[in-house]
């Protein structure tokens, strides 16, 4: 679940519990000396708490019954907190998981401090040509795989149907169109069109793929948040809360987002898979049916949405890698990707899942498999999930009418360039 890219920058000093250790306790190791797998492998999910936890933690419980010998110690780690929190722990050799529910971006960052152990011809991979492309292509580098990709997810807008009745109005398939859609929305019900997370960059990235632009061009080794593009995203982000289509905030953005979408304050919002659960427990969705689900409005240059998602990663210093690699393949195999589909519309990162029982009939994950196939990568180097913290910060002051689109962007552009030595 996806609750704050940017807000890890915010968490490197946060200490790291002595409960959650993991793969550097001496008690933990395992054998399988027998042919049998033992010992512990402490588990760091990151799904959110109160609906997806519940799911992958009884997932994490059924693996202990394959595997008797085996526990499962399961750690739920706020989103916002976990990239820092095992960085923190990798590098001090003290409390760091066997295995950590990685977000896509993380993944080249830890390989390339070494925190991760590759996984290629271990027990961790299995029937790898099942897997999207797409998916697989963010647990790769240098050469090496150092995770397996456990769900994929991209963005869309999500809108109240009793809201948009009401109003007499249809889904806006355009930037234009959203402002004459919130505008008759306002109008007709007094209700707010959208509700704009302004806490949290992964939220702009539609815009600016939207324009046509990238926060970088990796093959070019060129910063491109300043160019053009950067700045026109940047642009109608702002005219969105300036002209009362949009409603945002500059901090805790999910709960004020999700609150207002369920309770009927807002009639859409921007989000993805990960917040389908949550959205369904509020009180104006009772009904299942009221929830529609869009692609996000074009820009000028034509629909863009993030590729995101997560994979599962063996932390290096691990004393019980056999389980973690055999903990690793469960969770990930189709069986559980089926199982997590099922109950929380999550998208699966293998192929044949798609055509089961009860997930090929599932309309969200119907809606969001093309829109992953279309979704927009990002690089996949080390920096990546570093470029959120500097944006953020001027995405949020452009938002709030602290600076302007352009002197963000430049801004934003300057930090990059200080974190990419030497890239143009």
């Amino acid at each position: 679940m996806r609750r704050g890219i940017a807000a890890t920058a915010l968490v490197a000093a946060l200490a790291v519990s002595a409960t959650a250790c993991g793969g550097d306790d001496g008690g933990n190791g395992g054998s399988k000396g027998s042919g049998e797998l033992s010992g512990t492998v402490t588990w760091w999910d990151t799904s959110s708490v109160g609906s997806e936890d519940k799911v992958f933690k009884k997932l994490a419980q059924d693996f202990t019954k394959l595997h008797p010998k085996v526990k499962v110690n399961y750690v739920n780690v706020p989103f916002g907190e976990a990239q820092n929190k095992f960085k923190n722990a990798a590098q001090s050799g003290s409390g760091a998981p066997d295995v950590i529910r990685s977000e896509v971006a993380w993944t080249p960052e830890f390989a390339d401090l070494g925190y991760l152990a590759p996984l290629d011809g271990t027990a961790a991979l299995k029937n790898e040509d099942d897997f999207l492309k797409q998916a697989a292509a963010s647990t790769q580098y240098d050469g090496k795989t150092y995770a397996v990709p456990q769900v994929i997810d991209s963005m869309g807008i999500f809108y109240n149907k009793k809201i948009f009745k009401e109003a007499g109005v249809e889904v806006p398939k355009t930037i234009d169109e959203l402002k004459t859609v919130s505008a008759t929305i306002k109008d007709k019900t007094g209700k707010t069109g959208l509700y704009l997370r302004g806490d949290d960059a992964y939220w702009f990235l539609s815009f600016l793929y939207g324009e046509g632009g990238d926060l970088v061009d990796a093959k070019e080794k060129k910063v491109t948040i300043d160019g053009e593009a950067g700045v026109k995203a940047l642009e109608t982000v702002k005219d969105l809360v300036d002209s009362k289509t949009a409603i945002t905030d500059a901090t805790n953005g999910w709960d004020n987002m999700q609150a207002s979408f369920k309770d009927g304050k807002v009639a859409m919002m921007i989000n993805g898979p990960w917040a389908v659960a949550d959205t369904y427990a509020g009180a104006e969705f009772t009904d299942k049916a009221n929830l529609g689900i869009a692609p996000v409005p074009a820009g000028s240059a034509g629909q863009g949405a993030p590729q995101g998602g997560h994979n599962l990663a063996v932390y290096a210093g691990s004393k019980n890698l056999d389980a973690s690699y055999a903990f690793t393949e469960y969770m990930t195999s189709a069986e559980s990707q089926a199982k997590v589909a099922k109950e929380l519309s999550l998208l699966p990162t293998r192929n044949s899942v798609y055509s089961q029982p009860g997930v090929a009939s599932n309309e969200i994950i119907g809606f969001f498999r093309p829109v992953v196939d279309k979704a927009v990568e990002r690089p996949w180097i080390p920096e990546t999930g570093s470029l959120f913290a500097p944006l953020v910060t001027e995405y949020t002051k452009v938002l709030t009418g602290q600076t302007t689109p352009e002197k963000g962007a430049k801004a934003t552009a300057e930090e990059y360039r200080k974190l990419l030595k030497d890239w143009k």
